[in-house]
Parts: structure tokens; C-alpha cells; sequence
């Protein structure tokens, strides 16, 4: 028989960990393995991209109360007769109320969701909760599984998470996957005793999957602008309003660009931005164009990928531009050293409008620097399909052979 494998995740909209969950699935051996997926939400862009190998389970069916307003879920918990569903709904309500930061918010959330979550049925040889917080706590209360596994897309130290609501769950791990040896070493800070659980996966990158789905064509013609991409999603940690404070600056001298700007966010968080654009009149030079299902093309036609983020895990963003041998510009945070060499495969600037434009008008006026950095990412071996081998080590305990 099989060993079975479950992966628990929020939904697959567009970010970062949906797509290093699908990249991941799309690897797994599945002669060998028998994998379900249970989504708390069954929606996304990347929901298509699931392998058809991979079984898709019902989400708890009492989730969509807690993911509606309270008005209308205690409404639909009485109408259905959910009445189990009322109080916890509740005091979900007063937590959202009282507590204002957001990654706090979701990990008190669970306190009062768990009370109406049946247990999942069967056994499983490995669970993963593929996100940190609620997908980790349903795999240790919810699933019954011989190892469990939590995985950590970012710096502990930035989420703005409470250890203490999160140590007991993290005890109860068998191992805790982070996808840079930065992220690993956040985590063995905040949570001294359990270094021997953390590993580093890094994010499954395929070349061959990238450069196949560059060739869809656009329909948009070319223009003599630089073309400028971000791929992020709309969050402040992202960066992109210091992204349209550094489009001001280049225009300002005199730099003709194009700034193309992949990802969806919160409607609060896009009209901030929108708004950002049109004080500053650069609806011509930069452009939201929310989430798009392939954004391989675009990062073909790119001229110049820049990472403004105030902070990142591992950026999947700029692994696929360097596949694609693209010239990047990324600010400073924590783990860019871990991607980018700077001078040598790109250039790396402090977390700011004007050394992100600085670093933008050096490779304009450098063409030749542009080319070097090509050359020299031609010569890295950059896909990591292999890194799944590691994930079926921790799934058989470290008695994974050759052999198998």
C-alpha cells in the first residue's frame, strides 16, 4: 500500500505559498505516494493547477461561518440549524473586535473555529499543515496522522505572532519545515529546544514548467519604455507603495518606464495604491494588473524584475526571474543574500524609494551590466525539483533509501 500524505492549506489564491504548494505537488512521485489535499476554501488561481493525481477533500463544512460577517453566519447557523456554531462565531466576532493585530487575530480565531471541527477521517502517514497557523493547528487537532509536519513561509520574528499561542503546537510537531536556512533560524530563536525539529525545503522551482509557459504570447505591443516587473501580492511587507515612490523619482529624471505590477491584495490595500498612483499622475508608467494566472510571459518581455519588499521567506518571485535570466533589483531584507549575490547576480539595495530607483537607473544606463548578470545566472544550476527528496525523508523518518 501507498503511504499517504495529506497537505492542509488556507486556499490557493495568488501567493506565495499556494504557488510553492502546486510547484511542490506537481513533483511528487505519485506511483509511490497517495496525496489528498484539504483546503479550508476550495477556490484559487492556482486551484487548476493541482495535479488530477492529487484528491481533493470537502473543507470542514462549518468553515464558511467563520469567513462571512457575523450578522449574516449567525443568521445562516440558525436557519441551518448550526447552532453548535453559534457561540464560537461569537466570540470570533469579539476577537476581531478587540485585537488588532492581524496574525494574533488568527491564532486566537482558532481557539473558538476548533470547538466545531469534526476530526478528519482516516489515517495518514505523514499530515502537513503547509502554512503557518490555522493549517498547522488542524493537522495536530483535527487529523491523525504517524508524523506531522508544519511549514513556516517567513521569518518568524516578522508575522507579529504570539510564540506562546503557538509553542504548544510546535511541541506536538515532528518536524518544522522553513524554506530558507534565515527563516530556520528565526524559528530555532524564538523557540530554543526545538532546533532538532527544523529543516530547511527550499521552494520548488522547475525550469522546464517556467520557460514552457513563458511562450504564451501577449497581446500587448512594444513600446521604446523599459519594462519593469514586480510579482507580489498587494501587502504592505511587499513594498509596492515604495515601488510607486521610486516609478516618481525615475520619472522625475526623466527615465522612461513601463511598471508592470503582477498581484491581488485587499481592496483597502489596492486603493491605497491606486490612490498612491494618481496623486503622483503615473497612470501611464505604472500599472496593477492584479492577479493573472500565467505571468511567465510578462517576465519574458521584462526588461528589469525588482523586489521591493520590506521583508520576504523565500522569494519564489525572484528564483523565476533568475531562471529566466532576468536582471533583478531587490531591496535588502533579511534573506535576499540567500537568492541574490549582489554585483555578481543582481543588484541589492537598501529597503527605499530612492536606492530602489538608484539601483533601477544603474541598470538602464548599464546595459552591459544587464548582460553580465544573464550571463552569470545561465551558469547556476537554479531548478530545485530534488528538494522534494527531502520532504520524503521527513516522511519516513530519515529511512528513505536510494533504493526506493
Amino acid at each position: 500500500m501507498k503511504p499517504r500524505l495529506l497537505f492542509v492549506m488556507n486556499h490557493l489564491d495568488c501567493g506565495g505559498a499556494e504557488k510553492a504548494l502546486v510547484s511542490l505537488l506537481q513533483v511528487i512521485d505519485y506511483g509511490r505516494y497517495e496525496v489528498d489535499l484539504l483546503l479550508f476554501k476550495r477556490e484559487g488561481m492556482f486551484l487548476k493547477h493541482v495535479p488530477k493525481q492529487v484528491k481533493l477533500l470537502q473543507p470542514p463544512p462549518d468553515y464558511h461561518y467563520y469567513d462571512m460577517p457575523i450578522r449574516p453566519a449567525i443568521a445562516k447557523c440558525i436557519r441551518r440549524g448550526a447552532f453548535r456554531s453559534v457561540l464560537p462565531r461569537l466570540y470570533l466576532g469579539l476577537v476581531m473586535r478587540i485585537e488588532d493585530n492581524a496574525a494574533r487575530r488568527e491564532q486566537l480565531a482558532w481557539r473558538h473555529i476548533v470547538r466545531t471541527f469534526k476530526r478528519l477521517d482516516g489515517q495518514y502517514d505523514a499530515a502537513i499543515g503547509f502554512l503557518e497557523k490555522t493549517p498547522i493547528y488542524y493537522v495536530i487537532d483535527k487529523v491523525e496522522a504517524k508524523r506531522k509536519i508544519g511549514w513556516i513561509h517567513t521569518n518568524y520574528a516578522n508575522m507579529g505572532m504570539d510564540r506562546r499561542l503557538d509553542e504548544p503546537y510546535f511541541n506536538q510537531l515532528d518536524h518544522i519545515v522553513t524554506v530558507s536556512e534565515e527563516c530556520g533560524s528565526s524559528v530555532k530563536d524564538k523557540f530554543g529546544g526545538l532546533e532538532a525539529k527544523v529543516k530547511v525545503i527550499h521552494n520548488v522551482v522547475s525550469p522546464a514548467i517556467i520557460r514552457r509557459l513563458a511562450q504564451d504570447e501577449l497581446p500587448a505591443e512594444r513600446s521604446s519604455a523599459v519594462r519593469l516587473l514586480t510579482i507580489a501580492r498587494l501587502h504592505p511587507v511587499k513594498g509596492i507603495d515604495l515601488a510607486i515612490e521610486a516609478a516618481k523619482l525615475l520619472r522625475d529624471m526623466g527615465a522612461d518606464i513601463e511598471w508592470t505590477v503582477l498581484g491581488e491584495g485587499s481592496r483597502e490595500e489596492r486603493e491605497s495604491l491606486v490612490s498612491l498612483i494618481e496623486r503622483y499622475g503615473l497612470q501611464r508608467q505604472m500599472k496593477l494588473l492584479g492577479a493573472v494566472d500565467n505571468p511567465y510571459p510578462y517576465l519574458k518581455l521584462a526588461d528589469i524584475v525588482v523586489q521591493p519588499s520590506r521583508y520576504e521567506g523565500k522569494s519564489i518571485a525572484i528564483d523565476e526571474a533568475k531562471i529566466m535570466g532576468k536582471p533583478i533589483v531587490a531591496t535588502a531584507f533579511t534573506t535576499v543574500a540567500d537568492q541574490i549575490e549582489h554585483g555578481k547576480s543582481g543588484l541589492v539595495v537598501e529597503i527605499d524609494p530612492q536606492a530602489i530607483a538608484g539601483g533601477i537607473k544603474r541598470l538602464i544606463e548599464q546595459p552591459e551590466l544587464r548582460e553580465a548578470f544573464a550571463e552569470r545566472l545561465a551558469e547556476e544550476a537554479l531548478g530545485t525539483e530534488s528538494e522534494v527528496r527531502k520532504l520524503y525523508e521527513l516522511v519516513h523518518d530519515g529511512e528513505w533509501l536510494e533504493a526506493n
